[in-house]
């Protein structure tokens, strides 16, 4: 069983570390954008980590109370995803289990309607823009199914929704095994952490770049991310940097924000670090 505070430095540790890493069209260390900074990113981390981390609570709990400190002083959305995605793994690392797969399953099962409630609020609280906008189960009215069902019913156009109705299962088997081959391979720095996110972007259109944009577009950036992941497997880490930051720039004049992907590596990052906490007790630095 992980510790409140093993939870609450693996899940600054993974925001910390992606947002030190160069993810083209996302905001990052090397550029902000979107009318976004990266220090934003880093003081909702530490805002919310203790919200992500308490002892006990319900997922709806621990995600309405960060949505709501990062309203209040950020004054913008800057980790309603990673909020969503965080919440269910810190209560999955609660169980006393060895692996996250191993019980998050269970906890997702568990869910009441008071999760349903609290999440619906988060949303209208961060105010994404377009998430809830739905014939069925609209956020701005009262949920009438529990949490599992409405992210089951959007599962199909929303992969954040998706990872509650598969068990996380492009986290916790895509996500760590893209992260397990970037390390075992080598890589160091930030390397692991763009790779983590370069798989997510080209392996299946960014759902916040469909709801702005269009599917069309999605799809076309996942094509592109799939040219550009095999370009920087070279090992000039000079020459990898000018292909991001190239990248990242005709993304970010184009107003493409590809926020799932990157809200996907931080989940990633996060199942790590828990997962390495669960084996051996430990977080790494």
């Amino acid at each position: 069983m992980a510790s409140r505070e093993q939870i609450a430095a693996a899940y600054l540790q993974a925001c910390r570390a992606e947002i030190e890493a160069l993810k083209p069209g996302n905001v990052h260390r090397f550029a902000d954008g979107h009318r976004m900074t990266a220090q934003q990113f880093r003081d909702s981390a530490a805002l919310t980590a203790d919200a992500i981390s308490r002892p006990g609570a319900s997922i709806g709990r621990r995600i309405a109370e960060a949505a709501t400190i990062t309203r209040e002083q950020i004054g913008t959305n800057t980790n309603l995803g990673i909020l969503l995605l965080c919440a269910p793994l810190a209560k999955a690392a609660e169980s006393g289990s060895p692996m996250l797969t191993d019980s998050i399953a269970d906890v997702l099962k568990n869910m009441t309607q008071t999760d349903a409630d609290d999440v619906f609020r988060a949303i209208m609280i961060a105010n994404p823009g377009g998430l809830g906008t739905t014939e069925k189960h609209d956020v701005a009215s009262p949920p009438q199914v529990s949490l599992l069902e409405a992210m089951a019913e959007a599962a199909d156009r929303d992969v954040i929704a998706r990872q509650y109705a598969s068990n996380f299962s492009d986290i916790l088997s895509g996500g760590l095994a893209a992260f397990a081959r970037a390390s075992r391979e080598g890589e160091q720095g930030m390397w692991p952490t763009v790779f983590v996110y370069l798989h997510f972007l080209s392996s299946f259109p960014d759902s916040h770049i469909a709801r702005k944009l269009g599917v069309e577009i999605a799809q076309q950036i996942m094509v592109e991310a799939g040219y550009i992941a095999a370009v920087t497997a070279q090992s000039d880490l000079e020459a990898r940097e000018r292909i991001l930051l190239a990248f990242d720039t005709r993304l970010k004049a184009a107003g493409i924000n590809p926020g799932t992907s990157a809200d996907l590596t931080v989940a990633t990052l996060f199942a790590a670090a828990l997962n390495l906490v669960l084996q051996i007790g430990t977080v790494n630095a």
